[in-house]
């Protein structure tokens, strides 16, 4: 690349020399001395370099024949918050019905009383009477709120996670286990924190009769319940993310790193390492999900985490910790191979834009250098 000298010239007046002999002189002063210039005045000559970054970037014209080029000049962050949200959002509205069954069942004994143990709703039968009392419409109620909660709660869940990695990992660059775990939990944890008043909204609109839109089960429970009633579960939903974010992203991460690498960049290995990581997580998180759900009701029994899971065995039995699991399986795997797949993806094409950027400067920078040697 061309570079431009900077030439500064400044006399500094009343500097003397020294007086002792130069060998004597301290190394400053014998510096002085040395570059000193007649009557005492001192000079100092420096030089500073400026590149010219745009000189050889791409034209339109390469733009147009390479447009991966033109992902290079998103931020890099702004392209990894927005695949996030666009990724949660397309989830969550494929999976809505599956997730509309799995809160009818997991709610069902707070719902029906005592005798929930007797009266378990199942999966057919709970996608039997949506369809029956709502229509099709029913198995998308509560999504908007969903949809509108889990856009920023992705984005913020999967950008977190890589600026959680970069902060935890060593010098060297490489991240350890246990940092990759810490990353992930830290992760689920800020991204619910941020968006859980929307959960508790999305809850009550799915379950409870009566209520059409968000602003009005906002403003029922803002007026019966109180601004407290937007946080109850808050505990167990953070107790519960956290492993649950931890497991899955760190096994996500590391089977990927561990496979070939001609394996790495392919869709489906991204699909069935998330496939994997996803059932692994669910299946040890779930009954924390289940505690944090029932909390979430109005008229709850359950003040705390440790009031709630001996209080839902004592009525329905081990089972009832796993109410819904099925539904909450079918919609979180495909959603969190949706996800984790659509973010990688995003990831690879920034890298590659990066590099076809890059490739493109460094083919007009060697034009330039055989136009100027001609």
């Amino acid at each position: 690349m061309r570079e431009r000298g900077v030439l500064v010239w400044r006399r500094i007046p009343d500097l003397e020399r020294p007086q002792r002999g130069f060998s004597e002189a301290t190394e400053e002063e014998q510096w002085k001395e040395k570059w000193g210039c007649g009557g005492g005045a001192f000079s100092c000559l420096s030089m500073a370099g400026k590149k010219e970054k745009k000189e050889f970037s791409p034209t339109s014209d390469q733009l147009l024949k390479h447009p991966l080029a033109l992902l290079a000049f998103v931020p890099k962050d702004a392209a990894l918050f927005a695949a996030g949200a666009i990724a949660g959002a397309a989830a969550k509205s494929i999976t809505a019905p599956l997730d509309r069954v799995k809160l009818l069942m997991q709610t069902h004994g707070v719902r029906v009383g005592q005798e929930s143990a007797k009266k378990a709703i199942g999966f057919i039968e709970a996608i039997a009477l949506i369809g029956k009392e709502e229509g099709i419409k029913g198995y998308w109620k509560g999504n908007l709120p969903q949809v509108i909660r889990i856009i920023p709660y992705s984005a913020v869940q999967l950008f977190a996670y890589e600026t959680y990695k970069k902060l935890l990992q060593g010098k060297d660059g490489e991240l350890s286990v246990v940092g990759r775990l810490v990353a992930g939990a830290c992760a689920g944890m800020t991204s619910t924190l941020v968006t859980y008043p929307l959960d508790v909204l999305r809850l009550r609109l799915a379950v409870e009769p009566g209520c059409r839109t968000m602003s009005e089960v906002a403003l029922n429970m803002l007026r019966d319940e109180g601004i407290a009633s937007f946080y109850n579960g808050l505990g167990p939903s953070l107790l519960g993310i956290a492993p649950y974010i931890a497991v899955n992203f760190c096994i996500f991460d590391l089977v990927k790193k561990s496979l070939p690498e001609k394996y790495q960049k392919r869709t489906e290995t991204s699909l069935a390492t998330a496939l994997v990581s996803a059932t692994l997580a669910t299946l040890m998180c779930y009954p924390l999900d289940t505690v944090r759900r029932q909390m979430q009701m109005r008229g709850t029994p359950y003040k705390t985490v440790l009031d709630a899971f001996p209080g839902i065995v004592a009525r329905d039995g081990l089972i009832g910790l796993y109410r819904g699991f099925v539904p909450n399986a079918l919609k979180n795997l495909p959603n969190s191979s949706i996800r984790l797949t659509t973010f990688d993806t995003v990831k690879g094409l920034i890298a590659a834009s990066e590099k076809e950027f890059k490739r493109i400067v460094e083919e007009n920078h060697e034009k330039q250098n055989q136009s100027t040697s001609t």
